[in-house]
């Protein structure tokens, strides 16, 4: 096992952590995740099979990006997956 931390951009709130929990977690080889809103970090438990990359772009693709690298088309993916978690919370 091995942990990954991940420091993202556009995390917000519960809903937002919800949306990230529910995409990640699915993730063959992932067997637990944290998320610290007020750092904006994931830490993400996995087995060495999991590609840190693997876990980077399925962040990206949901609108929550490593720190540093965000786009317009991101932030506004985040706002609408944080809308979605806080409906399915």
């Amino acid at each position: 096992m091995k942990f990954e931390k991940i420091i993202v951009d556009n995390l917000k709130c519960a809903g937002c952590a919800n949306t990230i929990s529910k995409n990640i977690r699915p993730i063959s080889g992932v067997t637990d995740i944290v998320i610290e809103l007020e750092k904006s970090e994931l830490i993400i438990e996995c087995d060495d099979q999991v590609d840190r990359e693997s876990l980077i772009h399925k962040l990206s693709t949901i609108g929550y990006p490593e720190q540093g690298t965000s786009n317009f088309r991101q932030k506004a993916t985040s706002y609408v997956s944080c809308m979605i978690g806080k409906l399915t919370d």
